[in-house]
């Protein structure tokens, strides 16, 4: 793994020891950031099952200001500030340990979020609700793009109430699906 593109491009990234996280690979991070970039001027980003940090990570080499990455292991927290740390810019960069739910409490008034990541485990596809929770605590900026990670099985719907369907692609087992709020 490293990181594909930007300031930090090429850079290493070690993935969370053991088996309870699957890391991004960098082909479909590639593909992501095609989609959805490939470059940003400025912005925030939110991560609430950050794992190794990697999306977040490339976020920023490729423009965005800054970013919250959130995870509830403590092993993908040491990953996080491992690999945060290759960037040698810490500064831009908020770890929580935290669950997604209290995250968003802890959140709560800060400025919205401008790209949203959302790679939870795939047994538990929490994004419909996590994205309901982050619209009610008014932490998604207009226009903020939704990228949603998933496996085959997933089915997340076009039609979600606030945002606007952009495109979906299959990986193999993996799913990326885009939307865009259009809230205010």
């Amino acid at each position: 793994m490293r990181i594909v593109s930007g300031e930090f491009g090429g850079r290493p990234l070690k993935a969370v020891p053991g088996d309870a996280t699957r890391p991004t690979t960098d082909k479909v991070k590639e593909a992501i950031f095609s989609m959805i970039g490939p470059y940003f001027d400025g912005g925030r980003s939110l991560d609430l099952y950050a794992g190794s940090g990697g999306l977040s990570i490339e976020g920023v080499s490729r423009g965005l200001d800054e970013a919250v990455l959130v995870d509830r292991q403590f092993a993908a927290i040491k990953t996080i500030n491992d690999n945060i740390a290759v960037t040698k810019a810490p500064e831009k960069f908020t770890v929580i340990k935290s669950t997604a739910d209290a995250a968003i409490q802890r959140l709560m008034g800060s400025t919205p979020f401008d790209v949203l990541y959302f790679d939870p485990p795939y047994a538990k596809q929490t994004i419909l609700a996590d994205l309901a929770k982050l619209q009610a605590a008014n932490l998604i900026a207009p226009d903020a793009l939704v990228v949603a990670e998933t496996d085959q099985f997933a089915n997340l719907p076009e039609d979600i109430p606030g945002f606007s369907f952009i495109k979906q692609k299959d990986y193999g087992i993996t799913v990326v699906t885009l939307y865009q709020y259009e809230g205010e």
